[in-house]
């Protein structure tokens, strides 16, 4: 449907429609707080309704005494192991971790060195989408937004599945195995008919090379030269190792086992994973962040100025600067409170690359935002709240350096978190046994049926 015109009949009644909607059906805060909803599945304090279990992630952001949230360092843990282990015992033995993580997360144990070796060729084996895929479901139908190229490919891969309904462990594993390695493939595929359907540049598809990692495929596959260094390889499989989970109750990965728990099969749920990862107020963060930025650098004289930097950031928050939010984005987290670990790990690494990429008065400027954050929420709401980057906040920055174009900022994600998907996938399959079904309260009110004869006209 095309954009309506806002003079338009069509318009006007729209218009109405919304207004009778409206009129008919407000729920107040007053209303939830008094049945006790707990909106968005939170807590009073903003801790998590407790709907499951899972080996497979634990996120810690804080901790609870006689009741009350008290803030602590963040950890992240992958199947019991600190993420922060995964990625210096990676770079201490120059591997790449995709791979490693992605295994770990899903069976639940370090690979040993023959199964690091298969994770890597069976996914380099399935990374080649079925023939006529990328012509009949990619080319002749070129979307503006990745995100939903991804939805709907995976959608399609059901149809170019001999068994996709079979819901044993044996088929799952194959599907997950499969949809791993050929994530990153629609991805660059989708990227290439956008940048010649809308942009009108050029698209080139390169061959896949045996010994790259799957971070080493996708720099060959969005470089025209197909060249990239080694450093930057190690840097794209760090954000991917970073971003493969993050617990069973972030929104996409809940959807994944809402959707299994009902039964469907696996492209039906990672599809509607994609769709949720795409919503802004979950995966589109680091766009955000690096629209906030772009607005404050084209604004803000001296870069290295505190009190102009400072200045600027409470602008933001009284909604005088920025999209109007009121908010910093890249600046707090759901469950991390002093520190979130990944944007810890990703802020390090970054600045080995920041110089060599002529980067580093910006990323200077971005560390500034980050310690200038709090003391500007403190002043401009009168609360003290304890405030830290999240990965977000660094993740654009370090895909800008490595040349990722913005419109792959959240599918990156994607193709990242779909290890932990798979991982979530398989084990409410597997522990899982019940639909999950949430109750909601009605509130009715009371009416006669009347004839339509009889009915006020509105």
């Amino acid at each position: 449907m095309q954009r309506l015109n806002q003079e338009s009949p069509q318009s006007t009644t729209i218009q109405e429609l919304c207004a009778e909607y409206r009129s008919n059906n407000a729920i107040t805060r007053e209303q939830f707080e008094r049945h006790d909803v707990k909106r968005g599945l939170r807590n009073a304090d903003g801790t998590g309704v407790m709907a499951g279990l899972t080996h497979v992630c634990n996120v810690h952001g804080y901790l609870i005494d006689d009741g009350d949230k008290v803030p602590d360092q963040g950890r992240l843990t992958y199947r019991g192991i600190p993420v922060t282990d995964i990625v210096e015992g990676c770079r201490a033995e120059g591997r790449f971790g995709f791979e490693e993580a992605a295994w770990l997360l899903i069976f639940g144990k370090l690979p040993d060195q023959r199964q690091y070796k298969r994770m890597c060729g069976l996914l380099y084996d399935n990374r080649e989408l079925p023939e006529y895929f990328p012509e009949d479901m990619i080319i002749k139908a070129p979307s503006r937004d990745i995100m939903n190229k991804l939805a709907r490919s995976v959608l399609a891969l059901y149809s170019y599945d001999d068994d996709p309904e079979d819901p044993s462990l044996e088929n799952n594993m194959r599907q997950a195995i499969s949809l791993i390695a050929r994530m990153p493939s629609i991805m660059s595929y989708a990227y290439q008919v956008k940048r010649r359907h809308f942009d009108r540049e050029s698209m080139f598809f390169h061959p896949y090379e045996p010994g790259h990692c799957t971070a080493e495929a996708i720099l060959n596959a969005l470089r025209p030269d197909r060249r990239f260094t080694r450093q930057e390889a190690e840097l794209l499989d760090l954000c991917m190792v970073l971003h493969a989970e993050h617990g069973g109750g972030n929104n996409s990965t809940f959807t994944t086992r809402v959707l299994t728990s009902a039964g469907t099969d696996i492209y039906s749920a990672i599809a509607a994973a994609v769709g949720s990862l795409k919503g802004v107020r979950h995966g589109g963060a680091n766009h955000r962040v690096r629209r906030m930025m772009e607005d404050l650098m084209a604004n803000v004289g001296d870069w290295a100025d505190q009190e102009e930097v400072e200045k600027y950031l409470e602008k933001i928050l009284r909604r005088e600067a920025g999209d109007g939010s009121g908010l910093i984005y890249g600046m707090g987290h759901a469950v991390y409170t002093m520190s979130d670990p990944r944007a810890v790990i990703l802020k390090a690494q970054a600045k080995k690359l920041a110089e060599e990429k002529g980067c580093g008065k910006k990323l200077a400027l971005y560390e500034l935002v980050e310690r200038l954050s709090p003391q500007a929420f403190l002043r401009v709401t009168g609360k003290e709240k304890v405030i830290s980057a999240n990965v977000d906040f660094y993740s654009g920055l370090v895909y800008e350096m490595l040349g990722i174009p913005e419109e792959l900022f959240t599918p990156m994600f994607a193709v990242s978190r779909i290890a932990g998907w798979c991982a979530h996938r398989i084990e409410e399959l597997t522990t899982g046994g019940r639909i999950m079904r949430p109750a909601y309260r009605a509130l009715p009110v009371k009416q006669a049926y009347v004839p339509l004869s009889q009915r006020a006209q509105g």
